[in-house]
């Protein structure tokens, strides 16, 4: 069963989500830190090319089956036009001023 979105916990996530979801490139931009980083399945990635290719580029959606950590970690199933559906893990951190400075993603 998943979370709806607007039950998530963590503000920043909750509105991370929401960005993905309605596919808006310049709200998830204005949730991240000017220096945010990124990693897919332990590896770093270029922040920007991975949330176009990843998320805006192919019709990224998150629909969440659990939230621990305050929020912060997520197991969803996460799908896009170009792997199909998967079940992922997401781990955040949020800084003081509630912006994003990383995520962490990969195969669940």
């Amino acid at each position: 069963m998943t979370i709806k979105t607007a039950k998530l916990s963590d503000p920043a996530v909750r509105a991370f989500v929401t960005a993905v979801n309605g596919n808006d490139r310049e709200r998830l931009l204005g949730l991240l830190t000017p220096d945010a980083t990124m990693a897919d399945d332990g590896s770093d990635r270029n922040l920007d090319e991975w949330i176009d290719r990843e998320i805006f580029s192919s019709n990224g959606h998150l629909d969440v089956d659990n939230e621990s950590n305050g929020g912060r970690s997520l197991v969803a199933h996460y799908r896009n036009d170009t792997w199909g559906e998967m079940v992922t893990r997401w781990n955040f951190t949020v800084e003081d001023d509630g912006r994003i400075s990383r995520f962490e993603t990969g195969q669940a």
